[in-house]
């Protein structure tokens, strides 16, 4: 009998502390990567060449806060503060949404967005959109200069099928394919219910890939 309880007292400690990882796991809700670029204070093009775990302060209980400190070299900075980013900061673990598995050799070149914080530093999350540079079609590198910006006081309305009824909201409305993520959000000004299709404005700038996101 008491082997049982024993066993019983253990599996409850067990399922506890499964509980407390799971709520302590980072959850992000999908986003259209144009919808990244508008949400982010920076957006930048860079390779990593160092990795070091530093403190940042303590809590309020006195222990030392720890986050892994990236330095990067910036290529090129799409939106942000007038002065190059030198270091990136995260949380130290993927449970707490922090960036934990970037190349450290200067190799490999990302897509970096994040928070901005002083003295050319920013903070970085899971959350965020972070990719390699190599995977991202010439469109969406393209829409980085050209294009995201100009959609980014836009409402975004995710739309399953086409063609879709919409409702222009006060805010101009944009849309992207819910499935596959196909569209770059760009302004839709009438104020009117419309039918829309995929081949008509603002409709007309599609990805070549189902797999590359514009």
């Amino acid at each position: 009998m008491k082997s049982v309880r024993s066993c019983i007292g253990t599996l409850v400690v067990l399922v506890l502390f499964r509980v407390g990882e799971i709520a302590e796991a980072c959850s992000c809700s999908p986003v259209h990567p144009q919808q990244a670029f508008c949400n982010a204070d920076v957006v930048i093009r860079a390779k990593v060449v160092g990795k070091k775990e530093v403190d940042s302060g303590n809590d309020i209980y006195g222990n030392p806060i720890k986050r892994i400190q990236y330095e990067i070299k910036q290529i090129k900075m799409f939106k942000g503060p007038d002065r190059h980013i030198d270091v990136i900061f995260t949380a130290p673990s993927s449970a707490v949404c922090g960036v934990t598995n970037l190349e450290t050799n200067g190799k490999k070149e990302y897509l970096i967005s994040g928070k901005a914080e002083a003295n050319g530093k920013m903070h970085v999350t899971l959350c965020d959109l972070i990719m390699p540079w190599e995977s991202m079609s010439a469109t969406q590198k393209k829409s980085l200069s050209q294009r995201y910006q100009t959609g980014c006081d836009c409402k975004i309305t995710r739309c399953a099928t086409f063609p879709c009824e919409i409702t222009a909201p006060v805010r101009p409305l944009c849309l992207h394919q819910e499935r596959r993520w196909l569209l770059l959000l760009v302004p839709w000004s009438r104020a009117t219910q419309e039918r829309v299709s995929g081949f008509g404005r603002p409709l007309k700038y599609l990805s070549p890939s189902p797999h590359h996101p514009i």
